[in-house]
């Protein structure tokens, strides 16, 4: 425990929160930026000696319960509470499950980028967000019930597309290696959520791939640069690969963008017409 360090966060977070922010009136004769001790720790249901001496270096470990109570009448963001207990060396309960919710801000960008085919995955590889290109190039993601929407699911259970597995894109195996990966680092974040270690034993049971790459215990990063979908109406479409992290959150931002003026440029235009429709030639 670092009490140095814990106490001058506290003061910080202290002096930065008005009276009004806590529903408290500030007063005619307040000298004090922000709150005062003996009102954090009335917020905080703890004793003001209790917090003071937590302020100034003097007190022993704060329980968890008293760092929840801290967490929350200092209005501290996650970053911020995942700090707190940090420095009081006591590490922050696991979350219970990887975040679904996908911010506005971030749906805002997925629409706003009609030439690339854009979509949001969770820290399990459920896709949470996509726009229509991304439905034209890949599938109708709206038509699926939520567990089909899973790519790791995908790339180890199937199904085929034309023989092909993942839509016949064209680095399969490796993001197979990169999802394996990726769902060991969501065990050890998420290990009390029954929908990751479900997801996990289901695909252990169903896939000798996986249980291979699970058993080699990897979880350096893989990234992916550029890849081709093999598209049954516009055929082969080679795009570039990139990925925002969502920190907060624990999503990634896809984003699949072609070379300008190259053949799969113009296949990305088309589809962005034909959308996820299927043309068929009359009988």
């Amino acid at each position: 425990m670092d009490r140095a360090e814990l106490g001058a966060f506290l003061r910080s977070r202290r002096e930065r929160i008005g009276p009004a922010d806590v529903g408290l009136r500030a007063g005619p004769r307040r000298r004090t930026p922000g709150l005062r001790r003996e009102e954090v720790a009335a917020l905080a249901f703890i004793s003001t000696e209790y917090y003071t001496r937590l302020e100034q270096a003097r007190a022993p470990r704060p329980s968890r319960e008293v760092l929840a109570g801290l967490a929350r009448a200092l209005r501290l963001s996650d970053a911020e509470r995942d700090h707190l207990h940090r420095l009081a060396d006591a590490p922050p309960i696991p979350a219970p499950g990887p975040p679904r919710e996908v911010r506005r801000s971030v749906l805002d960008l997925v629409h706003r980028l009609p030439g690339a085919a854009v979509l949001v995955t969770s820290a399990t590889l459920e896709v949470l967000a996509w726009n229509e290109l991304a439905a034209a190039l890949m599938e109708d993601f709206s038509a699926l019930p939520r567990r089909d929407r899973n790519l790791a699911r995908r790339v180890f259970l199937g199904p085929l597309t034309e023989g092909r597995r993942l839509y016949g894109v064209s680095d399969a195996d490796a993001f197979a290696r990169r999802a394996a990966r990726r769902l060991r680092t969501a065990a050890v974040r998420y290990p009390d959520d029954p929908e990751v270690t479900g997801l996990i034993r289901e695909l252990r049971e169903g896939s000798e791939e996986f249980a291979r790459l699970w058993a080699a215990h990897d979880v350096a990063a893989e990234p992916a640069l550029t890849k081709t979908f093999r598209h049954p109406l516009v055929g082969s479409v080679t795009v570039d690969c990139d990925a925002l992290e969502v920190t907060d959150r624990d999503q990634h931002v896809v984003i699949y963008t072609a070379v300008p003026g190259s053949p799969s440029e113009q296949a990305l235009r088309l589809l962005s017409v034909i959308g996820t429709q299927r043309m068929t030639t009359p009988g």
